[in-house]
C-alpha cells in the first residue's frame, strides 16, 4: 500500500457539488455587488449634481452668502472670482475650498474623485460647476462619498449569508442523492457477496429505475449468467474427463490383473497390443486435454506470421494418404494472419472427422469472400441433424453414429478446431449442404500481396484426432 489516503464516494461527490456552488455563488455574488455598485454611484453622483445646480440656480436669482442646504452626505460650496469661499454647507463653508480644479477652457463642469478633498474625510466624487458672472466665473463645489466595492456592510453580509445557506442546501442534497444512489450499490455488493460457486444461481436484484444502477445489475447478471454456464461446463468438462480416463486405465488394468492371475495360459504378446491400444487411447485424451487447456489460456497475438491456406491445404492434402477420395478445389492468394501449426491442426481434425464419415469423398475448398478466408470441409456422409450442429463442438460430445463408426475417440477433435479458428478471430460451424456435412472456417483474410515461389516455406505436419462428435 502507498499510504495515499482516499475520501469516499459520498464525501468526493458532496466535496465537488460544494466548490462548484460555491464558485457559482461566488461569480453571481461579484455580478450582482458590479451591478449594485454602478446603481449606487449612478445614485449618488445624481444627487451631488442636482446639489450643485440647486447651488447654481439659487445664485443666479440671488446673491447667495453663508449657509446653504443640501441632501445627507453631500457638501457644497460656492467659491468667487477669487477663490473665497462665499456660501456652502456647515461642514465646508470655514475652511478652504475643498479643489483646486477649474472647469477647462468653454466646459461647463468638470469631476474628479479626491482622497481626501480639503477639509473632508476619505475619497469622494467631486463635481466642480462653472457660474458666468460680470467679474469673473464662480465655481459652485459638490461632493459625497465614493461607494465602495461591497456598496455596503448589509449588501455584503446578504450575500454572504445567502452564498453559505446555497452551498450548505446544495452539499447536504449532494449527499442524499449519492448516499440514496449507493444504498443500491452497496445492495448489490452484499448479495454478490453471498453468491458463491456453492451459491451459484442467485441474482442480485434489479433496481425498478432506468439508470446506471439498473444497468450495473443486469450487467452483473448476465456476468453471473455467463458464471453459472461456465462452472457448469467445467463440472461438465471435468465429469466427461474423469469417465474417458477411467475407461482406459480400466481396461488395461483389467487386462493385467486377469494376466497376471493366470501367467501360464495367457497371450502376453496379445495381451501387450490390448494394453498398448488403451494407452494410445489414454495419451490421445490427455495430448487433446492439453491442447485444449493452452487454448484456453493463450492471448495470442495475430499477425505471427501470413499463412497462403491454399498452399496449407494442397501440402496436406498431398502428404497424408486416406482411405477416401480428397477433392481440392483451391483459389490462389488467399492468406490469413496466423499461427501455421495450429492451423494445419485445424485442417487435420476436419479432415480426420469427414474422412470417418464419408462415403467415398471429401471436397475441400478455399476462397475469399466478403474480406474473409474460407475454408469448407465437405463429406459425402450422411450430415449431422440441425438440431446436433452446435452438440458436436462441445468437449468429450459424441453422437451415436460417431461412437459407432470410431470407438477409440476422444471427443475434443472438433472442439480444439473450433478454438483455433477463434483464436484467429475467425468462427466454425456446419452450414447447410445437399449431401453429408458442410464444415465452414471463416478467418479474416491478410491483405493479398504478390508471394515469389522462393519465399513460400514447407508447412509443418499437425496431429490430431478429429471426430464428429
Amino acid at each position: 500500500m502507498n499510504g495515499r489516503r482516499t475520501w469516499s464516494i459520498r464525501v468526493r461527490m458532496t466535496v465537488i457539488a460544494g466548490v462548484v456552488a460555491a464558485l457559482v455563488c461566488v461569480v453571481l455574488s461579484v455580478l450582482v455587488l458590479v451591478g449594485l455598485h454602478r446603481q449606487a454611484e449612478d445614485y449618488t453622483r445624481s444627487r451631488v449634481v442636482s446639489a450643485a445646480l440647486q447651488v447654481a440656480y439659487e445664485t443666479e436669482r440671488a446673491p447667495v452668502r453663508g449657509m446653504v442646504t443640501a441632501p445627507d452626505d453631500v457638501v457644497v460650496q460656492l467659491v468667487n472670482e477669487r477663490g473665497q469661499v462665499v456660501a456652502g454647507t456647515e461642514e465646508v463653508l470655514s475652511g478652504p475650498p475643498m479643489a483646486r480644479f477649474r472647469p477647462a477652457g468653454d466646459r461647463i463642469y468638470s469631476t474628479r474623485e479626491l482622497c481626501p478633498p480639503r477639509g473632508l474625510d476619505g475619497c469622494q466624487w467631486v463635481i466642480g460647476l462653472r457660474l458666468y458672472q460680470e467679474r469673473g466665473d464662480w465655481i459652485v463645489y459638490a461632493a459625497a462619498p465614493t461607494t465602495p466595492w461591497y456598496v455596503g456592510p448589509g449588501h455584503l453580509m446578504f450575500l454572504v449569508c445567502s452564498s453559505l445557506l446555497i452551498i450548505l442546501l446544495v452539499c447536504l442534497r449532494a449527499w442524499g442523492t449519492v448516499d440514496h444512489t449507493l444504498a443500491k450499490v452497496d445492495e448489490i455488493r452484499a448479495e454478490l457477496a453471498e453468491i458463491t460457486a456453492s451459491k451459484s444461481g442467485r441474482r442480485v436484484t434489479v433496481p425498478p429505475t432506468e439508470d446506471e444502477v439498473r444497468w450495473l445489475a443486469e450487467a452483473v447478471n448476465a456476468t453471473l449468467d455467463r458464471l453459472d454456464s461456465a462452472l457448469e461446463r467445467q463440472r461438465s468438462f471435468t465429469s466427461d474427463a474423469s469417465h474417458d480416463l477411467r475407461s482406459p486405465i480400466a481396461s488395461a488394468r483389467a487386462h493385467i490383473e486377469e494376466a497376471l492371475l493366470f501367467p501360464d495360459e495367457v497371450d502376453w504378446p496379445r495381451t501387450g497390443r490390448v494394453v498398448l491400444q488403451s494407452l494410445d487411447r489414454l495419451q490421445a485424451i490427455v495430448t487433446d486435454l492439453l491442447e485444449l487447456a493452452r487454448l484456453d489460456a493463450a492471448e495470442w497475438q495475430h499477425g505471427k506470421e501470413t499463412v497462403d491456406l491454399g498452399a496449407v491445404v494442397a501440402i496436406e492434402v498431398a502428404r497424408t494418404e486416406r482411405t477416401k477420395r480428397v477433392v481440392t478445389h483451391i483459389e490462389e492468394g488467399v492468406r490469413v494472419h496466423g499461427d501455421r501449426l495450429r492451423l494445419v491442426r485445424l485442417l487435420t481434425n476436419l479432415l480426420d472427422n469427414a474422412e470417418r464419415h464419408a462415403e467415398s469423398r471429401i471436397d475441400v475448398t478455399v476462397r475469399h469472400e466478403d474480406g474473409y478466408a474460407v475454408l469448407e470441409v465437405l463429406d459425402d456422409g450422411a450430415g449431422v441433424a440441425e438440431e446436433d450442429r452446435e452438440v458436436v463442438f462441445e468437449r468429450f460430445s459424441r453422437l451415436k453414429a460417431s461412437r459407432e463408426r470410431d470407438p477409440g475417440g476422444t471427443g475434443l477433435g472438433l472442439p480444439i478446431a473450433r478454438e483455433i479458428a477463434r483464436l484467429h478471430n475467425g468462427t466454425l460451424t456446419i452450414e447447410d449442404s445437399d449431401r453429408g456435412a458442410r464444415f465452414v472456417l471463416r478467418i479474416p483474410a491478410a491483405p493479398s500481396r504478390p508471394e515469389s515461389r522462393e519465399s513460400r516455406q514447407d508447412v509443418g505436419s499437425g496431429s490430431g484426432r478429429g471426430e464428429r462428435a
